[in-house]
């Protein structure tokens, strides 16, 4: 199978790649413009296999896309490309929008004109498969709010879209797009929306790395308002599982929500973060001025439009697809944390 990755230099799109072609022995075409997240280092260990090929491509370069399908004619499309980090959407909402509602629409559009050239076997089976977050959801009711103790709701595949920061909207935007496609041409889309991905090699703007690498340098760890926002952490390799179940076996037109079956307040998450640092790497041994790592931690002002809570209904993927996570919060943070602290210096 050869399959073309949009953002495969990215922190999801690296793993996804290793796993094409370490596990699947598929054939893959990496694009990707090489923003300030991505990283060819992550993809060391397949850069010199024959099934790998990278092309420097922006996915709002439509002719630069034709090529690309021309040359390298995929079974598939697996669009990972996007802007994901929340706080740079409220300082810089405008490349939101061009990369991830634009340049969609412009890669949609590029993969139906080639899906429309195919003939036979290879276009009935041709998928374009849209990865995107459960952040299009906007946010679910908080335990703080349940005081006694009535269940919680979940998001599922029928959830209402009630985005919150130009992230999340641009996200709910590039969605509508690809069920558009699927509805108005029949073009054969699935879709699938994420929980809060963590692992080796993501960017360290994010919560787990950031906080990782800041307390190994004894610099504080700075949590928004008391802390108390929780989402549902999903590790990496197994949300990259899931998102082959779903290029494999996936049904036309629907969409697989993918969680880890993890809530944690991110106060607890960084806490974790600091017990297995006491544990694996004291605070002595690395000469800082604090006993232990959550000394370092400082509260902040919180952030606008901070969603409460996040949580993943999986059950359908599970059920239909038989995908599961292997990874509990607790092994995958400690895989986690030790790979930063043997890889401090890969971001530098």
């Amino acid at each position: 199978m050869k399959v073309l990755v949009t953002g495969g230099a990215g922190f999801i799109g690296s793993a996804l790649v290793r796993h094409l072609v370490l596990e699947k022995s598929f054939s893959v075409i990496n694009v990707d413009k090489l923003t300030y997240a991505s990283n060819l280092n992550s993809l060391k260990s397949v850069d010199r296999s024959p099934l790998y090929n990278f092309e420097k491509v922006d996915i709002c370069n439509g002719t630069a896309l034709e090529e690309i399908f021309r040359k390298y004619r995929p079974d598939a499309v697996m669009h990972l490309a996007s802007e994901s980090h929340v706080d740079r959407s409220i300082s810089g909402p405008l490349e939101f929008v061009m990369t991830n509602i634009v340049g969609t629409s412009i890669l949609l559009e590029k993969s139906r004109e080639y899906w429309d050239s195919l003939k036979g076997e290879a276009k009935s089976s041709f998928r374009f498969h849209h990865i995107s977050t459960d952040e299009v959801y906007g946010d679910l009711p908080h335990p703080d709010d349940k005081p006694n103790g009535n269940s919680l709701p979940q998001f599922t595949e029928k959830t209402r879209y009630s985005p919150s920061s130009p992230y999340s909207a641009s996200k709910a935007s590039s969605d509508h797009l690809v069920r558009a496609w699927w509805r108005t041409y029949g073009f054969p889309v699935v879709m699938t929306n994420c929980s809060n991905n963590y692992g080796p090699y993501q960017f360290p703007e994010k919560l787990i790395p950031l906080v990782t690498l800041n307390a190994l340098k004894g610099k504080p760890l700075p949590i928004y308002g008391k802390g108390n926002q929780i989402r549902d952490w999903l590790y990496v390799d197994d949300h990259v599982s899931g998102l082959v179940s779903v290029i494999l076996k996936g049904n036309v037109g629907e969409t697989y929500n993918i969680g880890g079956n993890n809530e944690v307040r991110n106060i607890d998450v960084v806490k974790t973060i600091c017990s297995i640092l006491d544990e694996i790497k004291p605070a002595s041994s690395m000469r800082l001025k604090v006993e232990k790592y959550s000394d370092l931690i400082r509260f902040v002002k919180d952030r606008a439009g901070h969603d409460k809570r996040y949580a993943i209904d999986s059950s359908k993927i599970q059920k239909e697809l038989g995908w599961i996570p292997k990874e509990s919060f607790e092994t995958g943070m400690l895989k986690t944390v030790v790979w930063y602290i043997e890889n401090s210096n890969f971001f530098q």
